[in-house]
């Protein structure tokens, strides 16, 4: 049967709106009431956090302030402020009541919101900002987008529901990987208990004497003198630590012959731990590289094993970005990691571990091969369903 599809500007398939000022009062927020919505909530909305979980306003408190409370459907995004840029889309489950940055497009029957959702994640409204440093979507603008969709409301449902068990399939994959983070965190509390307060009693040593620990080298200046880059040994910087979370994998700077002569080629398995800009964050070198006195390495002696070393930080990032001194740039310099007394469990127990780490990055390994696949199989059904081809 052939389906006939037409084009449509949005004020014509549900009510477009926004949601309205947040109450002054922090009174009003607590208790019974429904979940209120911000711009800041949408990220881990996103994530799979309940609804529920956000603040709540009160049905009285809401009276008061004038507030709409907005039905199960609703289409929401930013429409102002920085997060207007990041395209984030979100549906709602529930009644919910939304701050004035937030764009409501609330359904009224002319068109499937399953549809909406899944069309306008694939083409984010963020494009609609006229003026990328003052970041603002007209409502008028809103109302005016075109989207291509069928007449049926059958099969407006039915290219929803194929988009909503594909991306459930990525849902469901992305849960499996941050599980293994969690099994791994659990394994190493089980193994060695809280590194703070040391149930089992492990001796202490600090961190300076459990091997050699250095900040990296880039002696050279101005350091985006081209004759530093270029050549094949990989420059390592905070920002690649930060992204990478457990091991460095790629990088996209080289430097040149040049560039390694005011360096040090640091070698692979060297725990980074950055000292600036994000504080601590730890990655283990998966290839032999440079990286800037931004950043600190650890090669450990026979009384540590690097994976163990790393989940203490992780379990003490906290801790340790509050001892950082008091700047207009967070950093913390190689004396409090030095002096940062860490309990030394007996080598054997850190090499088990080490082993459960080794198992679980290759479990990793496999889930996000897995979870790839599952993005491209959504991404392909997306572009044949809005091409008319599903």
């Amino acid at each position: 049967m052939s389906i006939t599809w037409t084009e449509k500007p949005l004020a014509k398939m549900v009510t477009v709106t926004a949601g309205q000022g947040a109450p002054q009062d922090a009174a009003d927020f607590g208790g019974t009431g429904h979940p209120f919505i911000r711009a800041g909530s949408l990220d881990s909305l996103l994530k799979g956090l309940p609804e529920a979980d956000c603040e709540t306003l009160s049905d009285a408190s809401a009276s008061k302030n004038g507030m709409r409370l907005f039905p199960r459907d609703t289409i929401v995004f930013a429409k102002s402020g920085m997060s207007a840029k990041l395209g984030r889309v979100y549906r709602l489950r529930d009644a919910a009541y939304l701050t004035s940055h937030l764009a409501a497009l609330v359904p009224d029957g002319r068109a499937d919101p399953g549809y909406l959702h899944r069309w306008l994640t694939k083409n984010p409204p963020s494009h609609l900002i006229p003026n990328d440093s003052y970041p603002s979507i007209r409502l008028s603008d809103i109302e005016r987008l075109s989207v291509p969709t069928p007449c049926e409301a059958d099969e407006q449902r039915r290219i929803a529901a194929i988009l909503d068990k594909a991306d459930g399939i990525r849902a469901r994959r992305r849960a499996v990987l941050a599980l293994t983070d969690d099994l791994l965190r659990a394994a190493f509390l089980d193994l060695f208990g809280d590194p703070v307060a040391n149930p089992q009693g492990w001796p202490k040593l600090p961190l300076g004497n459990l091997g050699k620990l250095e900040r990296g080298r880039s002696m050279h200046r101005p350091r985006n003198d081209p004759k530093l880059y270029g050549g094949i040994y990989p420059f390592i910087q905070t920002g690649d630590v930060a992204r990478a979370k457990d091991v460095i994998k790629s990088w996209s700077v080289n430097y040149s012959d040049f560039g390694l002569k005011q360096s040090r080629l640091w070698p692979a398995g060297t725990l980074c731990i950055t000292i600036a800009a994000n504080i601590a964050d730890t990655a283990v070198l998966g290839f032999d590289a440079c990286f800037p006195d931004s950043v600190v390495g650890f090669v450990p002696s026979d009384d540590a094993t690097s994976e163990y070393i790393q989940h203490v930080f992780r379990l003490l990032r906290a801790q340790i970005a509050k001892d950082a001194p008091v700047s207009a740039q967070a950093n913390i310099n190689l004396d409090i990691l030095r002096n940062l007394i860490v309990c030394v469990p007996p080598r054997a127990l850190q090499r088990k571990f080490s082993d459960l780490v080794a198992r679980s990055r290759e479990t990793s390994i496999r889930f996000r091969s897995a979870l790839a696949e599952a993005d491209t199989l959504y991404a392909a059904l997306a572009d044949r369903a809005f091409n008319e081809e599903l």
